[in-house]
């Protein structure tokens, strides 16, 4: 649908699909009713996952705009929300590993012998140049070790130690049982664990 709307109609009353039309027609007022239309609940998704509204705004604010800048990218195979989740979904992942990346301290296995009620060790704070390096050291073999998990346990770790859900929001969040989130952090612990020992242990 394109062109000039009939009378009496808004752009606020087509849908996404009528709107993302006009948008790639050049009508880039389209646009406004999309964000305005999924906004809210995008920001619930990424507030859920970052625990900071100042984050969880700028994260969508940047989902918006990256969708703007790949709209040729969209096949419509899903729903442009749908579409837009994923998007979120990714910032909040990318926006998590920079966050443990700079997290400060040693790993110490912390992220092994968390409580359940989300308490993790306090790490070494950086209080000499020499620590600061070293403290840097540990947060890039992390990240590191972070990139050769599945995406599936990546995503189990960081709402887990990072957003600090409990294994019933993970479920919810995720959509599966609380069993398979527990399965899924214990591997993905054991595979982090692993590759940071075998580091240690490389000549």
């Amino acid at each position: 649908m394109s062109g000039a709307l009939p009378s009496g109609m808004a752009l606020n009353d087509l849908d996404d699909q009528e709107l993302l039309e006009r948008v790639r027609n050049g009508e880039r007022e389209a646009y406004r009713p999309l964000v305005e239309r999924h906004q809210a609940s995008l920001f619930r998704m990424a507030f859920a996952r970052v625990r900071d509204e100042e984050d969880a705004r700028d994260i969508v604010q940047g989902a918006f705009i990256k969708a703007w800048t790949h709209l040729d990218g969209f096949r419509q195979d899903a729903s442009f929300l749908t579409w837009m989740r994923r998007i979120v979904e990714n910032l909040c992942t990318d926006h998590a590993r920079k966050k443990i990346r700079r997290k400060t301290g040693s790993y110490d296995d912390a992220i092994a012998t968390r409580d359940e009620d989300g308490t993790i060790l306090d790490g070494h704070q950086a209080d000499d140049p020499a620590k600061a390096l070293h403290n840097r050291h540990i947060r890039e073999r992390i990240g590191v070790a972070l990139d050769q998990l599945s995406e599936e346990q990546r995503q189990i770790l960081l709402l887990r130690e990072i957003d600090g859900l409990s294994y019933k929001e993970i479920a919810e969040h995720i959509g599966i049982p609380e069993g398979t989130v527990m399965s899924r952090l214990f591997y993905a612990r054991k595979r982090i664990q692993g590759l940071l020992r075998a580091e240690d242990e490389t000549p």
